[in-house]
């Protein structure tokens, strides 16, 4: 499991993004600063968050007290849909950034492509990606026809697009227009939120190659180059989430792992003005 933390791809600005992170969604702000401490303190260099979740502050509060350079981790928030627009995207940047207590934010995303203000705060990033105060933009939940509207109005292109991603739901149009335009493709809720029990297919496969459900799921994910941040609390969880580029998955089992896709969601899925459509529990 060497360099197993920091193993990564390369953005198409040049930063680098390890294949594995720590997300850190609905963890209250204790729970989060605790198990992002814990993280980095294990290897981890990649934390995800958001303004949205609420513990952008014990996020801050993790890595400061984690002993680990600063340099060495790759920091992940987004603005949410009702801090977007231009002027309040910059605003709300500075508050994020002060919530986390950090001068530079490595990774900063839109949340969600709320059609009246999408473009505007794209535009936005783009301005604090040039004046350096974060060293990659990119978005979240967008669909082909948002990646290209943001393209056109200002030529740079997104560096990750973080979105549902696991076997019932696989994206593959999606990835394919990813992939030709050299946007990196970052899963949350690769676990399927811990709803994989009635896949024995996924069982079989984990009894094949002496592994769990949950390292053969993220094993898939990296060998689609796939980014993964899954959540978790406990530090055995971490480590064995991380136990996955010592082993390969055969072509084959790829295929039988993509073969389960049923396009189905089990976070939320919202409207272009922002309105929750659909929440699985």
């Amino acid at each position: 499991m060497k360099n197993a933390y920091t193993m990564g791809t390369t953005l198409n600005n040049g930063v680098h993004l390890p294949w594995l992170g720590l997300g850190v969604y609905k963890m209250p702000k204790a729970e989060a600063a605790k198990a992002v401490r814990t993280a980095l303190q294990n290897g981890y260099r990649a934390i995800d968050t958001a303004s949205f979740y609420g513990n952008e502050e014990g996020v801050g509060e993790g890595i400061q007290s984690s002993g680990i350079p600063r340099d060495e981790i790759v920091l992940t928030t987004k603005i949410w849909n009702t801090d977007q627009g231009y002027d309040q995207t910059l605003h709300a940047f500075d508050e994020s950034r002060k919530r986390l207590g950090l001068q530079y934010i490595d990774l900063y995303l839109v949340h969600w492509p709320i059609k009246a203000t999408f473009r505007e705060t794209w535009r936005a990033l783009v301005h604090l990606y040039r004046l350096g105060f974060v060293r990659a933009i990119g978005v979240s939940n967008f669909q082909i026809e948002d990646l290209e509207a943001v393209i056109q109005d200002t030529g740079v292109v997104p560096v990750i697009n973080q979105v549902e991603h696991h076997p019932l739901l696989n994206n593959q149009a999606l990835h394919f227009y990813a992939n030709v335009h050299n946007i990196r493709i970052v899963a949350w809720s690769p676990l399927l939120r811990g709803q994989y029990t009635g896949l024995p297919t996924l069982y079989k496969l984990a009894q094949k190659y002496q592994r769990t459900v949950p390292q053969i799921i993220l094993r898939w994910d990296l060998q689609n180059g796939v980014v993964v941040i899954p959540k978790t609390t406990h530090k055995e969880r971490m480590i064995e989430n991380a136990q996955i580029f010592d082993f390969t998955l055969e072509p084959k089992d790829m295929q039988v792992i993509d073969n389960l896709n049923q396009d189905r969601h089990f976070g939320s899925v919202l409207d272009s003005d922002g309105r929750t459509l659909v929440r699985i529990p």
